[in-house]
């Protein structure tokens, strides 16, 4: 399911743009360049996922690069919210168009859903 539409802005290193559900009006996205603080880098997320706000950014949660068998990049993300009972997992892909077009795509975990 698409969340999200996003931009990849090469030369800032930032992909920008919206995500709206049934329950979340649209609402800003940026995925940051974050800097690694510390010797465990490899867990610390690539992207830092804020929203802007009047008062400064609401911190969502992280995004990390990774590959897929074939050898294509995406981003894992991880969204969280105090309403959630968990955090979402969900990831960026290129949506098939230009090269600077993305989507944030969710499913949900299929050995999670218990069916009667």
């Amino acid at each position: 399911m698409i969340i999200g539409n996003l931009t990849y802005d090469r030369a800032r290193d930032t992909y920008t743009g919206e995500l709206a559900t049934l329950t979340v009006a649209a609402r800003t996205l940026v995925f940051q360049p974050n800097e690694a603080k510390s010797d465990k880098a490899r867990r610390e997320p690539n992207y830092r996922v804020v929203s802007p706000a009047k008062g400064g950014d609401i911190e969502l949660g992280g995004a990390w690069k990774k590959f897929t068998n074939d050898g294509r990049e995406y981003l894992s993300v991880t969204l969280a919210d105090p309403a959630l009972t968990q955090s979402v997992n969900c990831a960026v892909v290129n949506s098939g168009g230009k090269g600077e077009e993305f989507i944030l795509v969710w499913s949900r975990d299929a050995r999670k859903t218990k069916t009667a």
